[in-house]
């Protein structure tokens, strides 16, 4: 591990009870900040739900940390909307957002979308899929960005166990992101949920970042924050254990493909060859082929479009 990742280790890893709540919330009201959180679902009816109902109450009603929370629904063809607002969030559609621009499948997409319709300083992304929901997990990522001018945004770490085996979860992040990010962007290695999508930025580094449209956005964004604001701007907080659902093998399969993608564009910024991944299912002749694209677009920073730069000027 290179000297450079050691010190960022020690200096700006944290655990969740270095930052009292009482510490955060004066440095908000200090720093005059504000704090979105920002909820990406797809059929997720079953967690929503209780991940609003936690932050509502631990940082809205009990203390002023969070100023609002937004589920911003990608197409759910479940209870997902209605849940979330029973519970207390504003639900967005994604394609009511920016109609100008027709929408396009993936997360990458609707976290891009979610900087149009939220209004915080900071803006905090939470998976709408977590069981055994804590608050910790946002007052672990926001609370260097409130009391840390020099820091610009911080992941969630945390074990993954995969059903009663500890620490097995995260399959793409041991077997594709950490070994590109080790051998390719070595300064990053340090991450220890590198795709974790619990994180927390400044709007004013997050209108500056492309966004891949799919999977590939969360080590998109770490690439391109580190190249925009360096090492020491990027930071990570131990927020104990992260319990969500599970997808198989082949889907697995095709978020590698979408963040191997992401990655050669970064290294190239070039094209794929054959943007497409080939699965194969066994059916009632054999083994049958199922072909899948891979996501091939990126959003432009936020800041270069007019309507997001109509409302920084009103």
């Amino acid at each position: 591990m290179l000297e450079e990742v050691e010190r960022w280790l020690r200096t700006r890893s944290w655990s969740v009870t270095d930052r009292p709540l009482y510490r955060i919330l004066a440095a908000k009201r200090a720093s005059g900040s504000s704090v979105s959180v920002v909820l990406p679902a797809l059929n997720e009816e079953e967690t929503v739900g209780d991940i609003v109902t936690v932050i509502r109450h631990d940082l809205m009603q009990q203390v002023p940390l969070v100023d609002e929370i937004v589920v911003v629904d990608s197409g759910s063809t479940d209870r997902t909307s209605e849940v979330a607002a029973a519970a207390g969030a504003r639900v967005v559609h994604r394609d009511d957002i920016l109609p100008r621009i027709p929408a396009v499948p993936g997360k990458g997409e609707v976290l891009w979308r979610s900087l149009l319709v939220t209004e915080g300083d900071v803006v905090c992304f939470i998976d709408a899929d977590l069981k055994e929901f804590s608050s910790d997990f946002v007052t672990g990522i926001v609370g260097p960005l409130l009391t840390d001018p020099d820091v610009d945004l911080v992941k969630a770490m945390y074990d993954r166990p995969l059903g009663s085996a500890a620490g097995q979860g995260g399959r793409v992040t041991e077997l594709m992101a950490r070994p590109l990010l080790n051998m390719h962007w070595p300064q990053l290695a340090g991450f220890v949920q590198p795709l974790g999508g619990e994180y927390a930025a400044r709007r004013s580094l997050l209108e500056q970042l492309p966004f891949p449209v799919g999977y590939g956005v969360e080590l998109g964004m770490l690439v391109d924050a580190l190249h925009l604001v360096g090492l020491d701007a990027l930071a990570q907080v131990d927020v104990g254990v992260r319990k969500h659902r599970h997808q198989d093998g082949q889907a697995l399969g095709r978020m590698a493909a979408a963040i191997y993608r992401t990655a050669q564009l970064r290294l190239a910024r070039g094209h794929l060859i054959r943007p497409s991944l080939t699965q194969f299912e066994r059916g009632e002749d054999g083994f049958e082929p199922r072909t899948y694209s891979v996501d091939m677009e990126e959003r432009p920073p936020m800041l270069e479009i007019a309507e997001y730069a109509a409302r920084k000027v009103a």
